[in-house]
């Protein structure tokens, strides 16, 4: 019977999410404290070897760069802002691909997903993708068969969308490596009540929320999100509902506090704010897919609620313009 710690190396790349690697390490540490042995051993690993710095700013020192292939069992990905960047790092990617024909399980951790997808270790399998990126990954890697639910696990890949799923799919995890009853301790000390399932969904964004509770707002909503390309009028959306324009409006007002129009505008600017930064679509394709009439429009109203062109706008980092909801009151 092997008896030696499960090796995991975890690569942490630039801008990468702090809370992330906490919740992927801090369960092994408990199930090893529980067990009273070395059930897991990790090894943070760098690019280079030298110290990367995190989202929130800190600095993590690291125990090594890139590895030799085959010296971990399990190789998991980090990565949050600038993912477009990383995932054109062929070093990074030939290493990766290596480590996979190692025998290696390979994992990501919110956009440490797109770094596998460009690596094509993940074609044709599913992928939990954190919402805020779905677009942009979809288009980026229609090989990949993309989703919203919290995480993935299956024999030698898993991924999760970021965040508190991170804990989740670490204790799944480790249920499946070790035995559930552990996993359901460890959770235990983390206070979790239960462990979410792989194919539970991730949250809807904030502004659809508050809609819950009126179907013929959830109905409009659904409407619009299906016709970015070709926006609707206002009419036209109210007969498909079977609502009068008025009563439609009156809906949006009481629900969430925006006219049609804005919320419409909304979508709109949110999937084109996503696909400029996430993605190497040219700025007319962008304002066509996002039922813009011309460059010029499309321009003009995304300086407006952003404060820069779009063409300006094609990094996803922490000093790039972030859309609010709250920018729909401007103006």
């Amino acid at each position: 019977m092997n008896t030696s710690p499960h090796h995991i190396a975890f690569v942490v790349l630039p801008e990468f999410s702090h809370m992330g690697l906490a919740l992927a390490i801090e369960p092994l540490f408990v199930a090893n404290w529980l067990a009273q042995r070395q059930l897991f051993r990790w090894s943070t690993l760098s690019l280079d070897g030298l110290s990367v710095r995190a989202s929130n700013g800190q600095h993590l020192p690291v125990d090594g760069a890139l590895g030799e292939a085959g010296s971990y069992q399990t190789v998991i990905v980090i990565a949050s802002f600038d993912a477009k960047i990383h995932a054109g790092d062929q070093r990074l990617l030939n290493w990766l691909r290596k480590m996979a024909r190692f025998g290696a399980t390979i994992g990501a951790i919110e956009t440490g997903s797109e770094i596998l997808a460009a690596a094509r270790l993940l074609d044709n399998q599913p992928a939990a993708v954190h919402w805020d990126n779905l677009d942009g990954f979809s288009e980026r890697y229609p090989h990949v068969e993309a989703s919203r639910q919290l995480y993935t696990i299956t024999r030698d890949r898993m991924t999760c969308a970021g965040a508190t799923a991170t804990l989740d799919m670490t204790l799944r995890w480790i249920g499946e490596m070790v035995d559930a009853d552990l996993a359901a301790e460890v959770a235990q000390h983390f206070l979790m009540p239960r462990l979410r399932p792989p194919s539970e969904g991730q949250n809807e964004p904030a502004q659809d929320s508050h809609a819950a509770a009126n179907q013929k707002v959830e109905a409009a909503l659904k409407i619009m999100q299906e016709t970015l390309e070709e926006p609707l009028s206002c009419r036209e959306i109210a007969d498909r509902i079977d609502l009068s324009q008025r009563q439609l409006q009156r809906h949006f007002q009481r629900h969430l506090g925006v006219s049609i129009a804005r919320q419409y505008l909304s979508y709109r600017l949110a999937k084109a704010h996503k696909l400029l930064q996430q993605t190497e679509l040219p700025v007319t394709e962008i304002a066509v897919t996002c039922g813009f009439g011309s460059l010029e429009s499309f321009s003009r109203t995304y300086r407006r609620y952003f404060g820069l062109s779009p063409s300006s706008d094609r990094q996803q980092t922490t000093t790039a313009p972030v859309f609010r909801q709250r920018m729909l009151s401007r103006g």
